[in-house]
């Protein structure tokens, strides 16, 4: 029995030296035990590579503006853990992690005697997550992040109104598979029987996967560029702004907060699902709530401007086509000023592809390292960076305050690479920042 959220927090860490078991059968075991919460909830289900983080942030903002309780559940969190399960876009109470903790406790233990073993961290807060938005906090809808993949992922147990798959790149290929083929096969891996899913996939052999998939499934495939569209891009000071267009309608001059021309699929495949959910009656929403949905919709750590004087930006690009979209953005708003990145990754990661993006913008690049298991040491990184120029620094607190101090009006101070880095990252940028304002 847990008296206190930092027991509990412990605990649910401590799984993480079950490290990732893929496989759905301990969550369907758990969830039997919990008289299935996941029956209970209307829910749509978010994949893909990158963006999904962005697009459950601009569905869950759109239904808020249209009245609905939603419940959000997402990975890995920005600045602290309880963000993952979300009501109202806040995070759920420490109490209620101390007493989810123990309603999933004893069940952890029970699946640790049987052939199945013990559940993973994952597993542990994605039940908790069910259990929560079903019977301790009930939602009118609950939007899942798929973790990893999709196929074996541990949320991939419901039965969602409709389906996302925002994107296929290469990221996880120890796991995932090697060619995009393989990641597209276990994306698709979501899609259930009869059930919509929408996607901005552009890659025709990943969207051969999915269609293949959509077609076994009798599961009706809503594309990017066929169905539904975006046209009139164009940066504005605060943000994006772009036209969304389908057969039946068209919203011109919506505005988004978030930064980068990506983001407009993203919000073009929110959009999609929920006009659909409008029409088949399952909620409704309006012309006037989808614009400021998007205007409104938030999400840490994503070409996030922390401030304008030092001008401080963090983005957590964590794979190849991350930095793509990173790359593009500070092209678009940033050119002709003096650029610093600084840059940790995992060493997990396909760092040459990455490393020649970085190479290629014109900047200062700073290498770091931060505490994690799976972290690459800034020595690593500067080897593999292909680099003679990339400066080491091993102290990134150190790196960042010297830097901010230092910095001239028109520099950017741009930090990037994994969202773990990140994560600690914001927190102490946002401290640092409120005692330099200029």
């Amino acid at each position: 029995m847990f008296h206190t959220y930092e027991e509990a927090l412990d605990w649910i860490h401590s799984r993480l030296r079950f490290g990732i078991k893929p496989g759905l059968k301990r969550m369907e075991w758990m969830l039997e035990k919990l008289d299935h919460p996941e029956r209970e909830l209307k829910a749509i289900h978010v994949g893909g590579t990158n963006g999904k983080g962005s697009t459950v942030a601009y569905l869950r903002s759109i239904l808020h503006e249209s009245g609905y309780k939603v419940g959000t559940f997402t990975s890995p969190y920005i600045e602290q853990f309880n963000e993952r399960i979300s009501v109202y876009g806040k995070p759920i109470p420490d109490q209620a992690i101390t007493d989810m903790t123990n309603v999933i406790k004893p069940l952890a233990d029970e699946l640790e005697a049987t052939e199945l073993g013990s559940p993973t961290e994952f597993e542990v807060i994605t039940a908790m997550a069910f259990y929560y938005f079903a019977k301790e906090n009930p939602v009118d809808i609950a939007i899942f992040e798929v973790g990893l993949g999709g196929r074996y992922d541990s949320t991939n147990v419901i039965e969602p109104l409709v389906s996302i798959i925002t994107n296929v790149g290469m990221d996880h290929t120890q796991i995932l598979g090697n060619t995009i083929k393989d990641i597209a096969y276990e994306k698709a891996g979501i899609i259930k029987r009869n059930t919509p899913i929408f996607t901005a996939i552009k890659l025709n052999e990943a969207l051969a996967v999915l269609q293949e998939e959509a077609k076994n499934k009798h599961a009706k495939l809503f594309q990017l560029g066929v169905d539904f569209f975006t046209s009139n891009y164009k940066p504005i000071d605060n943000g994006e702004q772009f036209t969304f267009s389908s057969n039946k309608l068209r919203f011109e001059k919506l505005e988004l907060s978030l930064l980068g021309q990506h983001q407009t699929e993203n919000a073009a495949g929110a959009i999609a699902a929920l006009l659909y959910l409008n029409k088949t009656g399952h909620i409704e929403v309006k012309e006037e709530h989808f614009r400021a949905g998007l205007k409104k919709a938030y999400w840490p750590g994503r070409l996030e401007l922390l401030s304008k004087s030092p001008t401080v930006l963090i983005d957590g690009a964590h794979n190849k086509e991350g930095l793509q979209a990173f790359a593009a953005a500070i092209k678009s708003r940033f050119q002709g000023r003096e650029i610093n990145i600084v840059f940790a990754a995992l060493k997990d990661k396909d760092l040459t592809e990455m490393f020649g993006i970085l190479n290629s913008m014109e900047a200062d690049l700073y290498l770091t390292q931060f505490d994690f298991p799976r972290a690459a040491s800034a020595v690593e990184l500067k080897d593999m960076s292909g680099n003679p120029n990339a400066k080491i620094h091993h102290d990134w607190p150190q790196l960042l305050k010297q830097l901010i101090s230092s910095s001239k009006p028109d520099e950017l101070i741009a930090v990037t690479g994994s969202l773990y880095f990140i994560s600690e990252v914001k927190p102490y940028l946002s401290e640092v920042l409120q005692t330099t304002k200029r």
